[in-house]
């Protein structure tokens, strides 16, 4: 594989042409060095290799998405007995605790990641109010009284 260097001896960087012209000429060194072709057919083989390139370089431009899909639309990821999650559709009663595990990720960056409100619920609303009368039950969140 050869380098470009300036003339301090550092790499120069490549142009897109520059690049793809160089890895025609090495697919074709390759392909020329490994089969038996005619002199007259080197120049289509050239130019298949360069032609197949440019396309590739076209089309992984264009497939690159702008925006994350969700697994679900999001005005359905909340249910009364589950959350879904965005990342991979899975349903759970608790999302903060799988998305820390799963994909390193706080409440607040999943929430920015989906373009989600502030308030948008890392627990399923039933589960909350469960948990919440649990609470109440046990006297939770009360002041002692003083004996």
């Amino acid at each position: 594989m050869t380098q470009n260097f300036l003339k301090e001896g550092g790499p120069s960087p490549l142009t897109e042409r520059e690049e793809l012209l160089r890895m025609t000429a090495d697919i074709t060194a390759a392909y020329v060095s490994n089969n038996q072709i005619e002199n007259s057919e080197i120049v289509d083989v050239i130019k298949a290799v360069y032609s197949s390139l440019a396309s590739l370089e076209t089309e992984a431009v264009t497939d690159q998405p702008s925006e994350p899909k969700p697994a679900v639309p999001i005005k359905r990821s909340v249910q009364n007995d589950y959350l879904v999650c965005l990342e991979d559709g899975k349903q759970l009663k608790m999302l903060k605790r799988y998305l820390r595990s799963n994909y390193d990720m706080t409440p607040e960056e999943y929430r920015a990641k989906w373009n989600l409100p502030p308030d948008y619920p890392m627990v399923a609303p039933a589960y909350a109010k469960r948990r919440s009368q649990f609470a109440k039950e046990f006297g939770l969140g009360r002041k002692r009284k003083s004996a």
